[in-house]
């Protein structure tokens, strides 16, 4: 029962906001009592709080066994951006109402979720240094502006992405890895331009 109602409310989050759902339009989503709903969350908030911690905290572990794994540094960031892209496709609205929603939270409880925010972009921002390390990204690149580059365009896909378009979660992540990894200019322009890969 928690998790239908943890689910329902997760749907009214995305469609109406956090602001705009009161506690009587879960329960009546979920076709229980109001005691129900108490004996779960103790609150609203604690709920969001739920949401937040169980999306993040999932992402999190997902994140940690692509680092573990014995690829590249380029691969495992390739994974991380195909990890991102295609969390839109499985949990949407739970990216939606994260992304959205957080100024909701109590300052504790928003602030629990920005230090598992901030450990995301850090170990990105580690496998990047570690792919300078190794020599598979170049050395001029500054890891933690880099680290922000990939999670703004990535999670800035959650406002527009539509996994039922034309072009499939699975083929976005690949544009994403390119562009990020490889850069929009063709060697002739480089050329052109004066811009050396050394």
């Amino acid at each position: 029962m928690k998790t239908k109602l943890k689910e329902g409310s997760i749907r009214l989050f995305e469609e109406k906001g956090f602001s705009a759902t009161s506690v009587q339009d879960i329960v009546e989503a979920a076709g229980v009592t109001k005691g129900t709903f108490y004996y779960y969350f103790q609150s609203k908030e604690q709920l969001l709080m739920d949401i937040h911690s169980d999306y993040i905290g999932d992402l999190l572990m997902r994140q940690e066994a692509i680092r573990q794994s014995e690829a590249s540094s380029r691969e495992k960031i390739t994974s991380i951006i195909g990890l991102l892209i295609g969390d839109i496709e499985q949990h949407g609205p739970s990216g939606r109402v994260f992304f959205r929603e957080m100024r909701h939270l109590k300052q504790a409880n928003a602030e629990a979720v920005k230090r598992k925010r901030e450990q995301f972009r850090m170990n990105i921002e580690e496998l990047l240094r570690e792919g300078v390390a190794s020599r598979e990204f170049r050395r001029q690149i500054q890891p933690d502006m880099a680290a922000f580059a990939i999670l703004g365009v990535t999670n800035w896909s959650y406002q527009w992405f539509n996994p039922a378009g034309s072009i499939p979660a699975e083929k976005l992540a690949e544009i994403f890895s390119d562009m990020l990894l490889n850069g929009i200019m063709s060697e002739g322009g480089k050329e052109h331009d004066g811009i050396s890969n050394h």
